[in-house]
């Protein structure tokens, strides 16, 4: 579950936001701040996950909180939602660490979406002890660049898990299983089977089959 603040000096527009966030799954409005000073309490009290804040509030530009935020709630990621069109501010919001920043009026479909992927980095993030270059793509590619590179691949195929099996594939330089794929990068056999079916269909990999128990024959698959 993931745990959210508003920060918003229009109360109508905070009604909205948690209206909108309580009909995601796995997503939860824990509080509302009209102020800076509100903000900064809650955020003590609460711990979110996530703040969702506006620039201007009545007591603190959002870009000055920004920094009092992370002093009681060091973990709390920040998306500034703003009518501030100020390039200043987005610079100045970007070096001190916020997760995305959105440009009112927000449209649902672009709010959703960059909450869906704020949930989808945190989920993935709790799966992993350690991290390869494939997660960290995962994690800080852009969506809407992901969403262009996947243009181009067939329907259930994406350009990020695509990448990380063929790494793993250069990385251990064997056949492998869709058992084998599947648990290393935390998938089924019948996803990890798909990506690997895709890559021999491209020429970039081979399929073999392996008789182990009699009757029951293993696809295995490697690099060209």
């Amino acid at each position: 579950m993931i745990d959210i603040v508003i920060a918003e000096d229009d109360f109508r527009i905070a009604n909205i936001h948690e209206a909108f966030l309580g009909k995601m799954d796995g997503i939860k409005v824990i509080g509302k701040a009209l102020t800076g000073e509100q903000t900064l309490s809650l955020t003590k009290e609460l711990k979110p996950d996530l703040i969702l804040l506006d620039i201007y509030l009545p007591d603190y530009l959002g870009t000055d909180l920004i920094p009092k935020l992370r002093d009681v709630h060091p973990r709390a990621d920040i998306i500034i939602i703003t009518a501030a069109k100020e390039k200043e501010l987005l610079e100045e919001s970007m070096r001190k660490g916020i997760t995305n920043y959105l440009i009112k009026p927000v449209s649902l479909d672009r709010f959703a979406t960059i909450l869906n992927e704020y949930k989808k980095q945190k989920d993935l993030l709790k799966q992993k002890e350690y991290i390869d270059q494939a997660t960290v793509d995962e994690l800080l590619l852009p969506s809407m660049n992901r969403q262009a590179e996947e243009g181009s691949l067939p329907k259930g195929i994406d350009q990020v898990t695509l990448a990380k099996v063929q790494h793993m594939m250069e990385e251990e330089k064997k056949s492998w299983s869709a058992q084998e794929m599947g648990k290393q990068i935390g998938s089924s056999r019948t996803t990890a089977r798909r990506y690997m079916e895709y890559l021999v269909s491209e020429d970039v990999a081979k399929v073999e089959q392996e008789y182990g128990i009699i009757g029951r024959p293993e696809r295995r698959y490697s690099l060209c």
